[in-house]
């Protein structure tokens, strides 16, 4: 541990830590205090509690395995006092000005397949776990050895009540980190340190009376401002999900097969959204797929198409529940009657997948209580 450096020494390697995580793709680096012998009041712990008493959670059950520890960063990694919280931004360079727009007509359009646009490039994880590891790095070539450890979204730490605090943003009203300069279309992760570095000041709010995200919501998951009910968001139903999506969703689904952007392209803060400074989220021909393509695909192009993406983790079992799902939604559309038949003729040929689960979702797709407007 460092603590014997003094507050001007701490402040100065502070500002090298931001600057060099801006060198390694971070749009910025903020610090918290997670010391436990100074903080009192640890209001995130009861929202955490009575969030999960709700079993707003679901499947998740990550989220209640280390209990309060999440909301105890000391407790999860003992020593730590500071959080160093970085972000970011995913936004592919090549997206346009009406990036918005275009994420609209996909949705509007029952026979494209829909992915989050976080999932269009590599997976995240990998990217922000390789730059923070950097990072700590170079802090230890600048003092010494020293105790840290790395999280981006892989472990149990309430990364955006630490953002917030560190200054990167506030929570909106749909449950996600919000910056007045970024939006919401940024990554989030945490370098764990040892050392009583000089902190920041805490992100302030600024959604105001707007419920834009509340209101546009598919299936109702945000249950009230900052309250996310994980069971009914179609994130959740689409990827943490392992058995059978709930039928009173399916066609609330509508033609998103991996996650949903709907609350951050409603979100007025998103038109300031940042372009990605690194390549790794460049779009790897995701955003042009149509249904009938993707449920033709095996397993293994499956594994091909999906090399380095966040979608490989879900596998082609869910991958063809939730394109059945959206198949099915698209019979219920005014599509063309030939599209139907084209879709029904591959919906018919999966009927016999070996997966009980697969089957189940065609079923449930090809079964009268669809009602057709052709």
């Amino acid at each position: 541990m460092q603590s014997h450096q003094d507050p001007s020494s701490l402040s100065a390697l502070a500002q090298r830590i931001k600057t060099h995580a801006s060198s390694l793709g971070f749009a910025r680096a903020a610090i918290v205090n997670v010391d436990p012998k100074e903080i009192r009041n640890n209001e995130a712990e009861r929202h955490l509690l009575a969030w999960l008493e709700q079993g707003f959670h679901g499947e998740m059950d990550y989220m209640a395995r280390h209990g309060v520890r999440r909301a105890r960063p000391a407790e999860l990694v003992p020593g730590t006092l500071r959080v160093i919280a970085v972000r970011m931004d995913y936004l592919p360079q090549e997206a346009g000005e009406d990036w918005i727009e275009q994420g609209w007509n996909s949705i509007a359009d029952p026979q494209r397949a829909t992915i989050t646009r976080y999932a269009h490039g590599r997976d995240y994880h990998k990217v922000l776990r390789a730059r923070l590891q950097k990072l700590a790095e170079f802090i230890e070539h600048e003092i010494g050895p020293f105790g840290y450890r790395v999280f981006t979204d892989s472990a149990p730490v309430m990364e955006i009540e630490l953002a917030q605090q560190a200054g990167l943003g506030w929570r909106g009203k749909h449950t996600l980190l919000l910056s007045r300069e970024a939006g919401s279309m940024f990554f989030l992760g945490e370098l764990f340190v040892d050392i009583p570095l000089t902190v920041d000041e805490a992100g302030s709010e600024h959604c105001g009376h707007c419920t834009r995200c509340i209101d546009v919501c598919p299936t109702q998951a945000i249950v009230a401002p900052y309250k996310l009910d994980a069971r009914r968001c179609i994130s959740y139903l689409t990827i943490e999900l392992k058995g059978s999506i709930p039928i009173e969703f399916r066609s609330l689904i509508g033609n998103r097969i991996y996650g949903c952007d709907d609350c951050q392209l409603v979100c007025p803060w998103n038109k300031f959204a940042q372009r990605a400074t690194v390549e790794d989220f460049d779009s790897r021909g995701l955003d042009a797929l149509t249904l009938m393509e993707v449920f033709a695909w095996s397993e293994e192009e499956f594994l091909r198409r999906t090399e380095g993406s966040a979608i490989r983790r879900i596998g082609h079992e869910r991958w063809l529940r939730n394109v059945a799902v959206a198949m099915g939604n698209a019979l219920a559309s005014d599509i063309p009657l030939e599209d139907k038949t084209e879709i029904r003729t591959a919906l018919r040929a999966r009927s016999g997948d070996d997966s009980e689960l697969v089957r189940e979702h065609v079923a449930w797709a090809l079964d009268c209580v669809l009602t057709e407007k052709n």
